[in-house]
Parts: structure tokens; sequence; C-alpha cells
């Protein structure tokens, strides 16, 4: 894998819309040092990840799509703990509103999701993490979860007997910001643009978007109900939502 050529390649995909039903880029990063590759796809993404502006008021918000650290460990990790031996690479992929990299092999043998979250270095490749960790790719064994939890909930993460997949959601203008500057309306905020931006959205989806409980998710709905800022149109399953503006 970390010869000059070699059959390992690393695939990234791009697509249309939410779906995989319009593929409009597809690329293949390998067969030479899997070092290089993984400098490569890294270049690719902090292209895709790019930089979105949003003036509120007096202030002008810059931000990424995704937070750009946590982004570069996510990838690194789907490299380097990904189960090679089955000749199965980790797949990197960019929709309309998210990023998900998969690595294939799902958690090592002896080591729980509680393992997997502590932050503690139990690499299925060793030597390639030492290597990596020798170029400088990796910086600290074990850090590399530290950094994304720093930014985000461990629910981006799914988590199977044959891969683990992390989804990192397209930044919302209403994110972080409302926290930072203390508006207790902040969570209801985000709710109420999901749902102007997709007015059939679950709550299911919701949840995965901002990392919030689906009770959470039900409690801030039944609230913008009550205050009329949210309408349901039609039955539960079939029906959607309108802003009441």
């Amino acid at each position: 894998m970390l010869a000059d050529e070699n059959g390992v390649s690393v695939k990234v995909a791009k697509y249309a819309g939410k779906n995989k039903v319009d593929l409009i880029e597809n690329e293949e990063y390998g067969y030479c040092s899997l070092v290089k590759a993984t400098n490569q796809v890294l270049e690719k993404m902090r292209i895709e990840n790019i930089t979105k502006t949003k003036v509120t008021g007096a202030k002008r918000i810059e931000k990424n799509l995704i937070e750009t650290v946590p982004m570069r460990e996510a990838l690194i990790n789907a490299v380097v703990h990904n189960d090679f031996s089955h000749e199965i690479p980790p797949v990197f992929e960019i929709f309309s509103d998210r990023m998900e990299f998969t690595s294939y092999g799902g958690l090592i043998q002896g080591q729980s999701k509680e393992d997997f979250f502590s932050c503690s270095s139990m690499p299925r490749n060793r030597e390639l993490m030492r290597v990596f960790k020798d170029v400088g790719l990796v910086e600290q064994l074990g850090s590399g979860m530290s950094r994304i939890l720093q930014f985000y909930d461990k629910s981006i993460f799914e988590i199977s007997d044959y891969f683990i997949k992390v989804t990192f959601p397209f930044s919302l203008p209403y994110e972080k910001q409302n926290i930072v500057n203390g508006d207790e309306n902040g969570d209801e905020n985000k709710i109420l643009y999901l749902i102007k931006e997709h007015p059939d959205i679950t709550a299911k989806e919701m949840s995965k978007q901002t990392g919030f409980s689906t009770r959470k998710i039900s409690r801030i709905i039944k609230e913008l109900r009550e205050t009329g800022r949210i309408i349901r149109i039609g039955s539960d399953r079939k029906g959607y939502w309108k802003t009441g503006e």
C-alpha cells in the first residue's frame, strides 16, 4: 500500500443532490503510495469545503461548509483504520447538503463503541499508522477523535459490523452564532430554518443535521406549532410543514 505503484485506489464521488441518483464526479486517487493518495484526497476535499458568507445585521459571518479540523481527522482515520484485507478502499462522498466518509471493517476485534469514542489509540493497521505519524499526517495517536468531538456530536457516526461512516452536515446560517450571542432561541431557529428549506423534512432528518435528540426535536416542533410559527399541512406521514409567516 505504501509502494510507488500498487492496486489500492481511494474513491471520491460527488452528487448533484442529496442522494446518489445524479453522479457528477467520480474520481480515483491511488495506484500509488497511500500517503500520496491521502494527501491528494485531502486537497480535493479542502477545495470542496468552500467558505459561505452570511450577512446578519451589521455582522458578516464566514464559515466553511464543515469544520476543517474534524474533516481532516475523520478523513485520515477512514484511511488508516480501513480494513484493506478485503481489497475494499475507503470511500468519500460529497452531496448537496453533507459529506460522508466510509471506511470498511467496522470496529476492530475486542473494541467497543465506548473504546471507539474514548480517544484511546487502537489502530487496525499499526505499521500504516506509524508511517502516517512519521510523515506528519497523524500528529498524536488517539487525538483525532477528540478533535472531531470538539465540534460534532457522536451521532454523526454510524457503526456497523462491516463499516464505519461519518456524516458531516453542511453548516447552517444559524449554527453556533446564536449560541455565541447568547440567543436562547437559537435551537428553535435551527429547526425553523430546516423547515423553511425542506418542508417535507422528518424529525429523524432534523436530528441528523442538528445533532439534537428526537425528543428535543419534538419539543421544539410543539413550541413552534403552539406559537403559530409553523403549520402542518396534511397527515403526519404524507404531509409537509408550512411556516406561519
